[in-house]
């Protein structure tokens, strides 16, 4: 008897565990699954921070010793961009400290000042393929066409998306 009473409160145990694992708040899910884009930005924004810094500081180095015009304007051009990626992260972290505690109002002006920060970062790569085109024609110009192309399907794939949206919008109203 014992020993179906021990058996039983084990089959308990694991019932009531897999139930709780069923039934799990949204908030407990794995995180991974719940990374909003956001979070995604951000992670691309850092990428190219470090990039950016990266560049700078060999490229940089490398300016000092074999001058060329276009390496300075290209390493000018991502200079410039580079206080707008740190304001980014400010304007991120300070949402996340501030998450729920900002207005309507406030939200949507720090989401527009991000997307500026974010469009401005992006102008870094210009730069980048400035120095890509400066180490060689063929890889400036394919990285220029393969950019381009990148754009242009990012575009394409976002349409019918958007299209969706705009019509399960009008439904809704």
């Amino acid at each position: 008897m014992l020993k179906q009473d021990i058996l039983l409160r084990i089959k308990q145990k694991f019932e009531t565990r897999a139930y709780q694992i069923d039934h799990m708040s949204d908030k407990s899910v794995n995180v991974e699954s719940r990374t909003s884009s956001q979070d995604k930005r951000w992670t691309i924004m850092a990428a190219l921070l470090g990039t950016n810094t990266a560049v700078m500081l060999f490229q940089g180095i490398e300016q000092e010793s074999d001058p060329k015009q276009i390496r300075e304007i290209a390493l000018s051009i991502i200079a410039a961009t580079l206080p707008f990626q740190g304001i980014y992260f400010l304007i991120y972290t300070y949402m996340l400290e501030n998450n729920g505690k900002l207005s309507t109002e406030m939200t949507n002006r720090l989401d527009r000042a991000s997307a500026v920060c974010q469009l401005v970062a992006y102008l870094s790569l210009v730069g980048v393929g400035m120095m890509w085109y400066n180490i060689s024609n063929y890889v400036g110009i394919f990285f220029l066409v393969s950019t381009v192309l990148a754009i242009l399907f990012i575009r394409i794939a976002m349409a019918p998306v958007e299209a969706e949206e705009i019509a399960s919008t009008t439904q809704q109203l």
